[in-house]
């Protein structure tokens, strides 16, 4: 492609909302441009990262036994009734009527619409398994779109789904989705783990897969033991228990009000008290299907919602909002504790053990807590358990190691859904003896645009992308400096020319520009390699550069720099 026929417009600046460093690289290398919050155009370039990355996706699904197919984006609201999500997914689904007054949503994911596909398309078990996976525009009103394509409202998303006669059947499928997963992100060239996660919105009755892409600008906090293969989502992750001390509490002294005005956070408790904030009780209430309950952990943690949603089997936990708090502890927020609490209290086992000596908490009543608080003695807890997220110092439940942790942008995520939807949208066959019976079924999920950000993470820099060469838009890049020098333009066209008819993606800057604007365009545009054809043109010579490999570049003949690019690029080593 010649350079000056594409539409492609550097910026010298990003917008100063574009926080993420692959958003701002995105933005100015010409790749996307907003068109409104959470909703991104692709440019040519952007577009082209996105077809390399569909074709990767392709190959390696279709690999694993898997057919594609297309289902529609609209779809209607009856099937989410008919699975239970249309109200239970919440706000993000965007629901829309027709002018009949029909209703129906723009697919987050298509679950409903696949299963009643089935249903209707399948009615013996020689027709399984049957795996099924499409690549289209997916949209989540997201309530606080950001860092460009890692969070947005409209988005491409690879989801693949599977229906077997037995749980057999769905590990194999699985296991085999797993396996193309590794080798779609490894040609992909990103850093990434494979750990354990919780189901989300998703739902299903077994286990589940997150292919995390390690970048510090990522939502997500990854648990990973450095001695052995554990590997968890924060949500998921487990760690050993602390054991509980010795004692009743009889040695501990009866309770105590503390007059504590306006001390609301364990913070300022710790402060005003002098007390290590591992020995306060932090009570959090919380609404569990429209019933308060209390979870409390030790002042220097944190509630995991999932593993309390867990515990409790519910559908939906909320944070109880001001007037419950006020309701159920008879004080405003901030002076929340267990003793004298008339609802289900959830213990936290760290809390317990810390709590065997005595802790402090809040006394349900403004402006007071209460310390020498020893549950079983002080307060009755409904169950001890974990309840708290991992943190640093935290051990691996395995082999006893430190646990690690990272950030992570999630890239795609595998499931195993049993009979969730299957039972929901009526997706039965006949088994061998005749009896109707479920499909078993399982889903598999990977953020296609969300990739391109990922890549741009990992591989970017302050000056631009070195572009992986599995998915550069162009694999090399030919600038001539001058494009009034007769020799630079005739041997700079000679060798794209020879470049383009071997079949490589070459882009050759013809723009009549200075040689430092086409410098730093060229950096964002990112292509890995650099063939300069500068002042010893006219001795066919000029300046190669493997940009993946640093800085060096060296001066050799044209015949030479489009042996290596064809050599390279051959190879697929990106």
């Amino acid at each position: 492609m010649r350079q000056r026929q594409m539409l492609l417009s550097t910026l010298r600046e990003a917008p100063a909302e574009a926080e993420a460093a692959s958003h701002r690289l995105l933005l100015r290398g010409g790749y996307v441009r907003q068109t409104a919050a959470g909703i991104y155009s692709f440019l040519p370039l952007g577009f082209r990262v996105l077809r390399k990355l569909e074709r990767i996706i392709r190959e390696e699904m279709q690999a694993a036994g898997f057919d594609e197919l297309l289902m529609p984006a609209m779809q209607p609201s009856e099937l989410w009734e008919q699975s239970g999500r249309h109200t239970e997914y919440g706000p993000e689904l965007i629901r829309l009527q027709d002018r009949h007054q029909r209703g129906v949503v723009l697919g987050p994911t298509h679950e409903e619409v696949v299963t009643s596909l089935a249903a209707a398309e399948v009615s013996s078990y020689r027709q399984l398994p049957l795996r099924l996976y499409q690549i289209q525009t997916k949209f989540r009103d997201e309530r606080r779109p950001r860092h460009g394509l890692l969070r947005g409202r409209e988005f491409l998303m690879k989801d693949a789904y599977s229906f077997d006669t037995d749980w057999q059947g769905l590990d194999e499928n699985y296991q085999a989705v797993v396996r193309a997963y590794h080798r779609i992100f490894e040609r992909c060239g990103l850093r990434f783990r494979a750990v354990e996660a919780e189901a989300g919105a998703i739902g299903g009755e077994g286990e589940t897969l997150e292919f995390m892409a390690l970048a510090d600008i990522g939502e997500d906090t990854v648990v990973t033991c450095p001695s052995c293969d554990y590997a968890a989502n924060l949500e998921k992750a487990v760690f050993l228990q602390e054991e509980r001390g010795s004692g009743d509490g009889d040695s501990v002294s009866e309770p105590e009000e503390v007059h504590t005005p306006g001390i609301k956070t364990i913070g300022e408790l710790s402060a005003f008290l002098g007390e290590r904030t591992e020995t306060c009780l932090k009570t959090m209430i919380y609404t569990a299907d429209g019933q308060p309950i209390a979870v409390v952990v030790r002042g220097d943690h944190e509630v995991n919602e999932f593993k309390l949603k867990n515990e409790l089997g519910a559908d939906r936990l909320e944070l109880a909002d001001l007037e419950t708090v006020e309701r159920v502890t008879g004080a405003p927020h901030g002076f929340a504790g267990p003793k004298g609490l008339h609802i289900p209290i959830y213990l936290d086992s760290a809390a317990a053990a810390a709590a065997v000596k005595g802790s402090t908490a809040g006394a349900n009543r403004k402006d007071y807590h209460v310390r020498h608080l020893v549950p079983g003695r002080d307060f009755q807890a409904e169950r001890i358990g974990d309840y708290r997220n991992a943190q640093t110092g935290d051990r691996c439940s395995r082999c006893g190691e430190e646990l690690v942790f990272s950030r992570g942008i999630e890239v795609g995520h595998v499931f195993k859904l049993g009979t969730k939807y299957s039972k929901a949208l009526g997706a039965t066959f006949t088994n061998k003896d005749g009896q109707e019976d479920w499909m078993i079924m399982g889903c598999y999920g990977i953020g296609v645009s969300r990739l391109i950000s990922a890549a741009a993470e990992q591989h970017g820099g302050e000056s631009g992308i070195v572009w992986p060469l599995s998915l550069a838009p162009f694999q090399v890049h030919v600038i001539p400096v001058s494009a009034k020098d007769a020799a630079q333009t005739e041997l700079g066209t000679a060798l794209y020319e020879k470049l383009r008819s071997s079949g490589i993606d070459v882009l050759l800057d013809d723009r009549d520009e200075r040689p430092g604007v086409k410098f730093k365009d060229a950096d964002l545009i990112g292509a890995p390699l650099r063939i300069v054809v500068g002042k010893a043109a006219a001795e066919g010579l000029v300046e190669w550069q493997n940009r993946r490999d640093g800085d060096e570049k060296e001066l050799i003949a044209a015949e030479e720099a489009a042996l290596r690019v064809a050599e390279i690029c051959s190879s697929g080593n990106g």
